[in-house]
């Protein structure tokens, strides 16, 4: 019998399972897939928001500002680089000014540090922004983090303080039992346990009727994005966005913490499963991130990708204990802000769970992983590699990677089991050349 099972390997699960294992008790974590974060934390944008955004008193707005506060202790305990880059979010004309002044109202309200910057300072902080940038709402806090390997770490640190991970395992049948409730996977196995949480995204919908009807409605919308090579790191600091309209906060410019950079998303209507990526999308991004920068560098262009997100009928998060099937807990609709809100929200609802079950602290929790091997210098590489050999057998061209990292990210818990997993953690065939040369290598 566990005391509580996950259903959903994505960050939000991984989130909430890291911090149950701060308190005693046997914890699942269920993820259909052969890794976690497979659906849309892995087409995720990166950026964890400021918190301007979100309406005041939302669970979106409580979430996300707490969330970012919590994003640096977070990276450094998890070893996941999290860059402080700030952001702008840009205005063309006064009609965009009215939104920002209305941004600056809300950001103050949901005690966001925020000021509206005219041209002049724009272009000191951004000299490569489009001339028809105005102003911009400038938020400090604001940053980039890696959405998979946030994920990893939640899950890797979950793993090393006792919860359990069942890759490979979806829920077919729920049913209530007495006072717990058993857990069906297609294998016909099952899992009894005290506490059920449903994070299972675009999927929430669907896992909540195999045990009550649901009180939301998923609707999925595709993101597709266009990513950039490593091509210059001063070619701009901050995250830009557009003025936010109701169908989202529209196509963005950003760095990422490995120093790509990437635009996008869009916002269409979609399947729960659909990630194909098409011309019109990319004529779209194209014409709306030119608008953000100049001289868009599109013949950096690497790869191109989409995400699903779980978004519903509701304006806000919908995180609840069941009034029908007490113990189990929906955690769904987690859009954006959601990446930013994850530590927030695992913490919030590990905590529901410490106090439907009366939990007591694991006095033993560690809140660190194993620090990954860092390679920033030719010392650090020469330390390495007088270690082990295998850190100077460079598998990686493009992005520097070793044979001695890759067997690093493989042999720890959450570790990588397939090349797509080495890929996502360690960056081996995120280059320019995109595993051509190095996919063969990572195999062997």
């Amino acid at each position: 019998m566990y005391d509580a099972i996950i259903i959903g390997g994505g960050v939000i699960g991984c989130a909430i399972a890291r911090y149950l294992s701060m308190y005693q008790g046997k914890f699942l974590v269920l993820e259909r897939h052969n890794d976690v974060g497979e659906e849309t934390t892995n087409a995720n944008s990166g950026i964890v928001h400021s918190g301007y955004d979100p309406l005041p008193g939302t669970l979106k707005a409580k979430f996300n500002v707490l969330g970012c506060k919590m994003m640096e202790q977070v990276s450094n305990e998890l070893d996941v680089p999290f860059i402080k880059n700030g952001s702008l979010t840009i205005g063309f004309n006064d009609e965009d000014l009215k939104i920002l002044e209305e941004l600056l109202k809300r950001a103050k309200t949901n005690g966001v540090d925020a000021k509206i910057i005219n041209k002049d300072e724009l272009n000191k902080m951004e000299p490569n922004l489009n001339q028809s940038c105005k102003f911009a709402l400038y938020c400090k806090d604001a940053g980039i983090i890696s959405p998979f390997n946030l994920c990893v770490g939640f899950m890797e640190n979950a793993m090393d303080n006792g919860v359990e991970l069942m890759l490979n395992s979806e829920v077919s049948k729920i049913d209530k039992i007495d006072s717990f409730y058993r857990v069906f996977i297609k294998n016909n196995k099952f899992y009894d346990t005290k506490v059920l949480i449903n994070c299972t995204g675009t999927n929430s919908e669907n896992v909540t009727n195999l045990i009550e009807k649901p009180n939301f409605k998923i609707i999925p919308k595709k993101g597709e994005y266009i990513l950039f090579d490593h091509f210059n790191k001063d070619f701009v600091h901050s995250t830009l966005f557009m003025c936010p309209t109701k169908l989202g906060k529209g196509v963005l410019f950003s760095p990422t913490t490995s120093l790509n950079y990437f635009i996008g998303p869009n916002n269409v209507d979609s399947t729960l499963t659909d990630t194909s990526t098409d011309s019109s999308s990319y004529i779209y991004i194209k014409k709306e991130a030119s608008k953000l920068v100049n001289n868009l560098p599109l013949k950096e262009t690497i790869r191109e990708f989409a995400g699903v997100r779980a978004n519903t009928d509701k304006d806000d998060f919908i995180i609840y204990e069941s009034k029908i099937n007490k113990s189990f807990i929906n955690v769904a609709g987690i859009s954006s802000p959601g990446l930013a809100s994850s530590p927030a929200i695992g913490k919030y609802v590990a905590n529901m769970v410490k106090v439907i079950l009366n939990l007591k602290e694991n006095i033993n929790f560690n809140p660190y992983v194993k620090k990954h091997p860092k390679i920033s210098n030719q010392n650090e590489y020469n330390a390495l590699i007088k270690l082990n050999q295998l850190y100077g057998h460079m598998i990686c061209r493009c992005d520097k990677i070793s044979e001695g990292q890759i067997i690093d990210v493989i042999h720890r818990n959450c570790g990588a089991r397939t090349i797509k997993g080495v890929k996502k953690r360690i960056r081996a065939g995120f280059g320019k050349c995109q595993g051509t040369f190095c996919q063969d290598e990572v195999i062997k």
